[in-house]
């Protein structure tokens, strides 16, 4: 790929490449192109290769094929599962307000698709309580076990937080739930699978969305494992494909890529997430040391591997990620690609994230009804949520990059103070 020699990458946590097997096998797909649903030999072909990736995504999560439902991405994924469930309840009561008698709970800190979500839900008549992080991002099981009622129905805690890379305890939390009601547990998996056995029935989960283009697959595909005594209604709707939740002809060639891509990284999970831990301990200590007041929003303890983000005083974060960008490097190189926060979240300045970070290095994690509805935040918790540095690694990043990184980022973060106080 071109930018591997003329660009430095470091922005893994929004899209990974795609690897070569993977595109190998999209591009060997692309043959069968016949219809799944049709009965005709080709058709025959393409349905016998979808189900074949169907079966060895469900390998990887340790499920029976029947569980897994692909998708066009994380995004429907999420969709699907939660207001999948919204149209499920309210299609078994069909009058007026028929989630008026829900309670459902979400992670403050959790990705716009699946907030966006329990928005929806909250506008059909479901009561919404957030749940927010402990100052290192942790969603407490006791926090969620103090905010469950007895009308609660679905749950929803992410495994890998997408900016910041913490870990939530999902075992644990599906302990409490499960040990004290029928509520149903989701998570958005996010990159975890790229360094954590994704084993659903290990973890506790009843809902896992998944996305090809996080996990070095084609973009475009996604998956949904539905446990078995979960029933959910299609939010997409037309000729029934996908056992009747996600209608649309289906894409083999996408689910072929999606599964080569699954397959080749859970075989490299445990070497690469060393690695990748390795020179991100090691960038976060060159970062402490060369710039003053820097704050680590990554607890490089209870993180997924790769992921690093910061927190730099009296900046502009976006302003030094342009100027990062355009960095003139040794070897004709130019730049470095990372990003402010999740790149979904277009037009915010503020990362909501880091914002419920700093907001419980003040004050024990909270539960409230509407995302938002809070105090007004102190300076410093506003400006640690604006000046953000999302830093992720991925397979093709050295040692030497890092290096290379460190010296620009201390550079530019000081022509940028030399620059505030002068004009």
């Amino acid at each position: 790929m071109w930018w591997r020699n003329t660009r430095i990458y470091l922005d893994y946590a929004s899209a990974t490449p795609v690897l070569p097997e993977a595109q190998a096998a999209v591009n060997r797909a692309s043959a069968l192109f016949g219809n799944p649903g049709a009965v005709h030999t080709e058709a025959v072909a393409a349905k016998a290769l979808l189900e074949k990736s169907r079966e060895r995504v469900a390998m990887q999560l340790g499920c029976k094929a029947r569980e897994v439902v692909f998708t066009s991405g994380l995004t429907e994924a999420n969709n699907l599962a939660i207001l999948g469930c919204a149209k499920g309840i309210a299609l078994k009561n069909p009058q007026g307000d028929a989630l008026k008698n829900t309670h459902w709970l979400v992670g403050s800190i959790e990705h716009s698709s699946v907030l966006e979500c329990f928005a929806e839900v909250e506008r059909l008549g479901g009561k919404v309580t957030h749940i927010d992080p402990d100052a290192s991002g942790i969603i407490k099981p006791e926090i969620v076990s103090q905010a469950l009622r007895p009308e609660t129905v679905f749950v929803s805690v992410g495994w890998g937080n997408n900016e910041i890379g913490i870990v939530q305890p999902l075992k644990e939390i599906a302990k409490t739930i499960h040990e004290r009601s029928q509520v149903i547990f989701h998570s958005d998996a996010g990159q975890a699978p790229l360094y954590l056995s994704p084993q659903v029935h290990t973890l506790g989960v009843d809902l896992f969305s998944l996305g090809s283009g996080k996990l070095y697959g084609p973009r475009g595909v996604g998956a949904l494992y539905i446990n078995n005594r979960v029933s959910l209604a299609p939010v997409t709707l037309g000729g029934g494909q996908e056992r009747g939740l996600r209608s649309g002809t289906e894409e083999p060639a996408l689910a072929a890529g999606f599964a080569t891509a699954f397959d080749i990284i859970a075989g490299e999970r445990e070497t690469e997430a060393k690695r990748l831990q390795k020179m991100r301990d090691d960038l976060a200590a060159q970062v402490v040391a060369h710039i003053p007041g820097v704050i680590l929003n990554t607890d490089l303890k209870h993180s997924l591997p790769h992921m690093l983000n910061i927190s730099i005083p009296n900046i502009n974060a976006e302003y030094l990620v342009l100027a990062l960008d355009h960095a003139s490097l040794p070897a004709g190189r130019q730049g470095f690609a990372l990003s402010t926060k999740s790149a979904c979240n277009e037009g915010d300045a503020s990362s909501h994230v880091v914002l419920r970070l700093a907001e419980a290095s003040l004050c024990p994690p909270k539960l409230y009804a509407k995302d938002g509805a809070k105090a007004a935040r102190s300076p410093i918790v506003e400006w640690r949520a604006k000046n953000t540095l999302r830093i992720s690694l991925g397979r093709d990043t050295t040692k030497n990059n890092l290096i290379s990184f460190a010296k620009n980022l201390s550079t530019g973060t000081a022509a940028l103070h030399f620059l505030r106080m002068v004009l």
